[in-house]
Order: structure tokens, then sequence, then C-alpha cells
């Protein structure tokens, strides 16, 4: 059974992104018109080399999160104490690291974007990539203390703030919009807003886990059994970056700041979509890591696997048939006409993306297991083949023909191969997996039937609202009664019968005192 922590801890989850995707569609129409299509392009830019710069992490936020869990199961606090001293020690040093790469990047810019950028675009970027670097070296060592929270299995108190952070960014950045500031002014506030909610977790850590953190009798065998286990985590992180980062940085060198910009919306739309699968796995490393130190057989993994991945299903094929359905008029009246090719970027992304969303679980029982390190070779190589194609699609086709190139790799990689390993080495029983999901698929195919019909009400943001409140309703219903088991129909209506009663409680309540 899930506990409290894990149960509060999805809803608010959902909460923050359900608030941040709100606050997305009426803030960045805003930003996005401020800034103009060149300055958004060139802000996008600077945020996708800092990307490829947070690769120094080298896998060691995964690790502290997997070894402290691992030393919390057994008992050992006097380890687990240990190693989250070794791992803030490790992290200052990837901090400095860090300075270095980007002070060397920061030398060679000039070279690289100096065809694609004017000088005057060329010298902003230069700025605004040295405060990033500073907010990164910042993030890299307090970071620790926000995967200390994960592997207590504390979920409530940062998602609390990370919807407190949700709320406030778009007001600070749009303050300093219309204060006349540009792209530059949006990330220092990023910088200043980053470093106070680092300190939050610092707070929450000592003063409400009293956890402490010793940095005597340095264990090096620990140090060289997690380098090895950071070394293939290390691997995967360089594949998502090459999915999801270069090719905002192709397209800089080879069409600018427009077709950055255009792609930028696109990857916006795949990260809201892949937030709503994280929310609920992200969650479950530490859980898994605590079943496989006490060697919980294949049947329990199998169970947790098709579990998670039935919820996540259920929530992805709402958003992708919406897509599908009313994503290209989304597109053009949130961001504008000019953004319309984003559409298709966004599809070509997030239609094979989807299977590896709900699969994504898998990810936290290879690594609980130790045995990440075929995933992360395999998928090394497919992400440099994607990188070799995306390179002459993109100077064909833009923002197109780079997306396709990721699309390709993705099925190859994170699909094929992956589930073949799963089911072989795993024993993770992928065909009933997969039986689980076409009979899930039904109740979506028939919703996206009736939703052709329903987008026939009219064009406009009051139309569109009005369609995507429809479908919402009809896919909600077909998938109660056709697709879901009743474990989920009870995790999914026990927060609303719950809400109710104590809004009914209240009201009793408030009736006697009067």
């Amino acid at each position: 059974m899930l506990n409290k922590q894990y149960k509060v801890g999805a809803v608010l989850s959902y909460l923050s992104m359900f608030i941040g995707n709100i606050i997305g569609i009426l803030y960045t129409p805003i930003m996005l018109r401020m800034l103009g299509q060149e300055e958004y392009g060139l802000y996008s830019l600077v945020g996708s080399m800092i990307a490829i710069l947070n690769l120094v992490d080298l896998g060691f936020g995964n690790a502290c999160i997997r070894y402290i869990s691992k030393y919390r199961a057994l008992g050992n606090k006097e380890k687990e104490y240990s190693v989250s001293g070794m791992f803030l020690l490790i992290n200052t040093a990837i901090s400095i690291f860090a300075v270095i790469f980007g002070l060397i990047f920061h030398q060679v810019s000039d070279e690289l974007f100096n065809h694609s950028l004017s000088p005057e675009e060329l010298e902003k970027f230069n700025l605004m990539f040295l405060i990033l670097v500073f907010n990164l070296a910042i993030s890299f060592p307090f970071s620790v203390f926000g995967s200390i929270i994960v592997s207590y299995e504390m979920f409530i108190f940062p998602k609390v703030i990370g919807i407190i952070r949700t709320l406030i960014n778009p007001i600070v950045i749009l303050t300093v919009l219309y204060m006349g500031y540009d792209s530059l002014g949006m990330v220092i506030a990023n910088t200043v807003l980053n470093v106070l909610f680092l300190w939050v977790n610092v707070y929450y850590c000592f003063k409400k886990l009293h956890i402490k953190l010793y940095f005597k009798n340095f264990d090096f065998k620990l140090l060289k059994e997690i380098s090895v286990y950071s070394f293939f985590i290390f691997i995967a992180i360089i594949v998502d970056k090459i999915y999801w980062t270069t090719d905002q940085f192709i397209l800089g060198i080879y069409s600018g700041t427009v077709a950055v910009s255009i792609y930028a919306i696109a990857s916006q739309i795949n990260m809201y979509y892949m937030q709503f699968s994280t929310a609920i796995s992200g969650m479950f490393l530490p859980k898994v890591t605590a079943l496989v130190t006490k060697e919980t057989d294949e049947k329990a993994l199998t169970d947790l696997f098709i579990k998670i991945g039935r919820i996540q299903y259920v929530i992805l094929g709402l958003i992708l048939s919406g897509l599908i359905l009313f994503g290209k008029e989304f597109i053009v009246l949130w961001a504008g006409s000019e953004y319309r090719d984003a559409y298709l970027i966004a599809l070509i992304l997030v239609v094979p993306f989807t299977i590896p969303l709900i699969q994504n679980i898998g990810l936290s029982i290879l690594q609980a297991k130790n045995m990440h390190k075929f995933r992360s070779v395999v998928l090394i190589f497919i992400a440099l083949g994607n990188l070799i194609i995306s390179i002459p699609l993109a100077q064909k086709f833009g923002g197109i023909g780079s997306a396709s190139g990721t699309a390709i790799s993705m099925i190859i990689g994170n699909i094929l191969v992956m589930n073949i390993y799963y089911y072989k080495k795993i024993k993770i029983n992928i065909p009933k997996f997969w039986m689980e999901i076409t009979k899930m698929s039904i109740p979506i195919g028939l919703c996206l039937g009736l939703g052709i019909i329903i987008d026939k009400i009219g064009y406009g943001i009051i139309p569109l609202i009005l369609k995507i409140c429809i479908y919402t309703v009809i896919y909600s219903l077909l998938m109660y009664h056709i697709g879901m088991t009743r474990f989920e129909k009870e995790l999914f209506v026990s927060p609303v019968k719950g809400l109710m009663n104590k809004v009914r409680g209240n009201y009793k309540a408030s009736k006697v005192n009067g």
C-alpha cells in the first residue's frame, strides 16, 4: 500500500502541474510578446547551453538518492550520514568543474555563433551565460539537500515549495519585464529565486529531518562503487541532453534565433507532457530501492511496473489525444501564428515519447538493481546516431528535421531495445504490460473519434476552452467506465470524496456553531 507521503505527494504533483500549466498558458504569451521572437530565441539558446553544461553532474544526484535510501532501509545511520557528507564534498568539486568548463565554453562561444547571432546578441548571450554558470555553481552543492529530502520519502514539503515557486516565478519575471528589462533581467531574477529556494531545502533538512553530515572516515571503496553506478547514470543523462537540448544548439548554429524559438515552444509542450508522467515515477526510486534491498521477487516489481504505467497512461492519454485534436489551434492562439510549426514538431516528439514515459518506473528498477549499465551504453550510441542524423535534417528541414531524428532514435533505443531488455533480463512481464495498455487504448480511440466531432464547435479562445472541457468530461467518463480498474477508480475518486466529506463536515460544524 502507498503511504500518505506518496498519495498526497502524487496529488500535489498534479496540482503543481495544473497550476503551472494554467500559469504558463497565461504567462507565456505575455512574455513572448514582451520579449519578441528573437529575444526569446536567445534566452532559450542560453538555457540549452547551460543544460549541456549541467552534464558535469555526472549522475551523482541520482546516486545520492539511491545510496541514502539504501542505508535508510538497512537502518545504518552512521553510513547514511557519512554518505550524505561524501556527496556534499563530491558536489562541491563538481561545482568547481562546472565553473571551469563554463569559462572554457565562454571563450569559444564567439566562434560557434558568430554566423547566426548579431554582435549585440552575442554580447548579451555571453553575459547571460556567465550569470547562469554562477547559478549552476551554487546549485550543485545545495542540490544534495533536495536529494536527501526525496531519500527520506518526504514528498509533501518539496511539492508545496514547488507550488509556491510556480506561483512566485511568473510574478517576478513579468515585473522585471514591465520594468523595461529583457532576457538578461529574466536570467538575473531566476538566479536570485533559485538561491533563495535552495536555502529552504537546507533549512528543512537540518531543522525538520535532523540530518547530520559526517566527513570523517572517508570510504574510498564505497566512493568507487558510487562512481561506477553514477558513471552509467551520467551516460543516460548525456542521452537525455542530446535528445532534448542539442536540437536547439544545432538550430542555433545553422538556423538562428527564430528557429530556436519555434523549437523551444514545442520543447516546452514536451516538457509539460513529461512532467505528468515523472510526477509519479520520480517518487518511487526510494521505494523500489527498499524492495530490491529486501530481495523482493520479480512479480512484485512487475505489478508495480504495470500499476504505475497504467496510472500514467490514464493521464497521458488525455493530454496526447487532446494535443492531437486541439494542439495546433492552441499554439496559434497561445503563442502566435508565427509559432504554427511548433505543433508538428511537438507531435513528432510527444507521440513516441509516450511509451518511455509510461514505462519510466523501469528506470528506477534498473537503478535500484544497479543494472542500468546496458541501457546507458545502448542509448549513448543511439543518441550519437540521433546527433549525426539531426544535423543534416536540421540543415534541410529546420526544426521538423531535427525533431524527426530525435523521434527515430527514441523508437529504436527507448522502446524496442529497452522492452526486450526489461523482459529478458529484469524479468518484467512486458507482454502482460502491453495487454493492459492495449485494453486501455480502446476508450482513447473512441474519444479521438468523438473529438473530431467536438472540434467542429468553432475557432477562438472561448470555443477552444469549451471543446477542451467537453472532451475532458467525455474522456473521463469513457476511461472510468471502460478503461480503469477498481484500484484506479478509487485512486482518482478518493481525493474528491475526501474533499467533499471535509466540506460537508465544516458546513455541519458551522451550522451547529451558528
